[in-house]
């Protein structure tokens, strides 16, 4: 990035957790911890981690993994008390599992003076069932009130070693001190990856001679790492974000490869070629591609055009859309079988898409398969192959040789565009031929709202004639309701203000996968702004914004819409032979840096007519958390526009 406005700089500035009152350098809890009810640098804060602590190590008897963990939480307010109850997610698989051992807990009060403790009883930890393949040990401190600080510990033990333990500095409430030991043996070599924006403030790691034994005398030398982060700021969802998981700052491993005492090496996380090969031959993904599905003959009746390869493939994506019912499952590696989607006509995403795909190829249409994870599943890492964070499939089509991305699994998709669901930055392209690579996700085209307004001015009333088109992903929700019940849409009149009156609403949509819908109105309302011989007149009929949705005063993580988004509002307004015009709104034109978007209103006077344009553009889907203040000042400054651009007339 080039250049940004200086505003930037003054919303990016560091901020200090310098505390007073806390003692986050160690799990002993303070007076003044007790004392303290405030927290200065976050007064939105109804909790906080003042000091927490894991250690992870191999067991010198069991060569399980063990974790022991200490927090110490201050609760500020009474809607912190949730933080009062501890959660331990224990994966289990067949006859192997987790547990976890050693509960210690105690609730500090200041009580007459008196500093109080409650300990957690044995009879109040509970295990229950999450899952197939989860459990949870839960258990709730007692005596809690506002000001109580919270300390609980516990060793985990898990015979996964694969996964080795994550850690997760950044929570939803803030955190003063964090900090994790590792102790990795020589036998274990993983792949580490720190996730998030948050920095370490300390990363030392020394080599401990022969830390565990083997059989017949020998012995492995670990990697002893300590990670630090301190002052870390609360994690905050707010609108246009795909999983919180994207973002929160935290150590992840995967186990890249072992070496046994007895000279064994097995490599357990592949290349990408390896990876490839595995799923060249695996029954649901390989052994489903290409494969024929005996509809070829049957296409003839649904194709309109066959000299055009374009048409051919529209064809077969609506004949796909409108057979074949997607169950709502994700399942891309599990019983993934064409046949028994033809058969039934219902199946999985994997299957339906797997379908469209090899229906195309029948027809000599060029395509490929592509990986993805969902937006609410989190992005896969690119560092080395995960098959397991992937949990989607969708087609990608080569016509005269411009590309498509397609998924048919939505009837009121149209061809080429992807369910919002899809819309995670990047995916997987399989090619088993010439190798399989990354490939971004990012729709081509704009999503757009238009409304095209003419209106006249006559005594006390506004009257005039609406035309509005919605495109893309701005169309999806809009055909699905007209769909669903014409005349229920025809009807509503919720998304306008409700002192206008609307009547004569026609819809124009050819199709349920339609690009487009456009629909036109009459409306009618009350001048309300006539003072004298005065009228002060807002030509924002409609509003794209209501409220702002950038709330943060500072935002880390990317703004991400998923698609480009354009806003349109034109206004014509005829003033007849009644008034004449003495103010007019002052015209606009703001540019986002890189030329990331744009922001312009304009207002021209012609013979007795006044025109008004406004046009908000977000010409990227993605944007890092350095645009947060630009843009959350660019919606401040619409909601301005739409409430504030008056138009003073005065009568003739």
């Amino acid at each position: 990035m080039k250049h940004l406005y200086p505003i930037i700089l003054l919303f990016l500035t560091t901020v200090s957790f310098g505390q007073s009152g806390f003692n986050s350098d160690s799990f002993i809890v303070s007076r003044s911890d007790i004392s303290t009810n405030t927290f200065e640098i976050d007064s939105t804060a109804n909790a906080l981690v003042i000091y927490e602590h894991g250690n992870s190590y191999i067991d010198q008897n069991t060569y399980s993994l063990k974790t022991e963990i200490k927090r110490k939480i201050k609760i500020l307010n009474r809607h912190g008390f949730e933080w009062a109850t501890a959660k331990i997610y224990l994966f289990n698989n067949n006859n192997r599992k987790e547990k976890v051992t050693q509960v210690f807990a105690t609730t500090y009060n200041i009580e007459n003076g008196e500093v109080t403790k409650t300990e957690l009883k044995t009879d109040d930890i509970f295990e229950e069932k999450y899952n197939d393949k989860y459990t949870i040990v839960k258990f709730t401190l007692p005596n809690i009130q506002e000001g109580s600080v919270l300390t609980y510990s516990y060793v985990l033990e898990s015979p996964f070693i694969y996964k080795y333990y994550p850690w997760n500095f950044q929570d939803e409430i803030p955190k003063l001190y964090s900090e994790y030991n590792t102790s990795i043996p020589g036998n274990y070599e993983y792949n580490i990856k720190l996730v998030g924006n948050q920095k370490l403030d300390k990363e030392e790691s020394v080599v401990i001679k022969n830390c565990l034994s083997g059989p017949r005398n020998s012995s492995a030398d670990c990697a002893k790492t300590i990670y630090v982060m301190s002052n870390i700021p609360a994690f905050i969802a707010e609108d246009f974000m795909t999983t919180k998981n994207n973002y929160l700052s935290r150590i992840e491993y995967e186990l890249r490869v072992f070496k046994g005492f007895d000279g064994t090496v097995n490599n357990i996380t592949k290349t990408w070629k390896d990876a490839d090969n595995e799923l060249r031959s695996d029954a649901s993904i390989g052994r489903q591609i290409s494969k024929s599905t005996s509809l070829k003959p049957l296409m003839g009746d649904f194709l309109t055009d066959k000299n055009n390869t374009l048409s051919i493939a529209q064809d077969i994506y609506k004949y796909v859309q409108d057979t074949y019912v997607w169950n709502g499952e994700y399942k891309i590696f599990n019983d993934v079988s064409v046949k028994n989607l033809i058969k039934s006509k219902s199946g999985k995403v994997s299957e339906i898409n797997l379908l469209l795909h090899n229906l195309l190829e029948e027809h000599g249409i060029f395509v490929r398969p592509i990986l993805l994870s969902t937006r609410d599943n989190g992005l896969p890492t690119k560092l080395f192959p995960v098959i397991s964070e992937f949990n989607y499939l969708i087609v990608q089509a080569t016509i005269d040789g411009k590309t498509y991305f397609l998924d048919a699994t939505d009837p009121y998709l149209s061809f080429g565009e992807l369910p919002f669901r899809c819309l995670n930055q990047y995916g997987r392209l399989l090619d088993f031929k010439s190798g399989s690579e990354w490939i971004t996700i990012d729709p081509a085209t704009f999503s757009s709202i238009q409304y095209q307004v003419d209106l006249k001015i006559a005594n006390d009333r506004v009257s005039g004639k609406v035309k509005a088109k919605y495109m893309g992903y701005d169309a999806l929700d809009k055909k699905k309701a007209f769909f669903k019940n014409e005349s229920t849409y025809i009807d509503h009149i919720a998304d306008l203000q409700s002192d206008i009156n609307m009547s004569n609403r026609e819809v124009q949509v050819t199709a349920k996968n339609s690009e487009v819908i456009s629909e036109t109105f009459h409306i009618e309302r009350k001048n309300n702004g006539a003072v004298n011989d005065m009228v002060y007149l807002n030509p924002f009929i409609y509003k794209f914004f209501e409220e702002n949705p950038f709330k943060l005063q500072q935002r880390t993580y990317p703004i991400d819409f998923g698609y480009k988004k354009s806003y349109l509002y034109s206004v014509q307004l005829d003033l007849g032979d009644t008034y004449e015009i003495v103010e007019i709104p002052e015209e606009i034109l703001q540019r986002l840096p890189n030329d990331g978007g744009d922001f312009i209103l304009k207002t021209t006077v012609n013979d007795q007519k006044l025109m008004l344009f406004f046009r908000l553009n977000f010409k990227e889907s993605f944007y890092g958390p350095e645009f947060y203040p630009i843009l959350k000042a660019y919606v401040d400054k619409v909601l301005d526009v739409q409430a504030n651009s008056l138009v003073v007339l005065k009568k003739k």
